[in-house]
């Protein structure tokens, strides 16, 4: 039952992230900004979004269950990720800060790699269920960069 229970909330700190995600969606604001060819449609981002959250939520619960002195600081890896992962949405969307949302994502992929890192030492399932996180957050943030780049007029609103 205590195995189910860490799951459950692997799973509920994922889906608080997501809803940033949804609280601060695109809009027009974001259509309007100058964006690379290779930026992928909307429907896309959802799509990938829930793959990978299914997949950390997994790596997370079994690295959690395992008995390796690294967990302790696997889960503070996974912490400090799904909180910088919660961040970017209402950084770019919502403050519309190009530049704080780089910086953010940075972060997040600092945070990322270091749990892919210490995924390894613990659980290789849990690592390659984090692998492709990694990825994205790498592209995600070469987009984030050249739109950051491409839109140097960008001004945000004010309230």
């Amino acid at each position: 039952m205590i195995d189910w229970l860490v799951l459950f909330g692997f799973g509920v700190a994922a889906m608080a992230a997501a809803t940033t995600g949804a609280a601060f969606p695109p809009g027009e604001w974001y259509k309007a900004l100058r964006k690379p060819a290779w930026t992928p449609p909307d429907w896309l981002f959802p799509v990938a979004w829930t793959a990978l959250y299914i997949a950390i939520v997994v790596a997370a619960w079994r690295m959690a269950l395992a008995d390796h002195p690294l967990v302790p600081l696997a889960m503070a890896c996974w912490a400090a990720q799904i909180v910088l992962n919660a961040l970017w949405s209402p950084v770019f969307f919502g403050l519309r800060r190009l530049g704080a949302a780089m910086a953010a994502l940075v972060c997040l992929w600092l945070a990322v790699a270091a749990t892919l890192a210490v995924a390894t030492q613990i659980d290789m399932v849990s690592a390659y269920l984090f692998a492709p996180y990694l990825v994205w957050v790498s592209y995600a943030g070469a987009l984030n960069f050249a739109i950051w780049r491409a839109n140097p007029d960008h001004e945000p609103v004010t309230a």
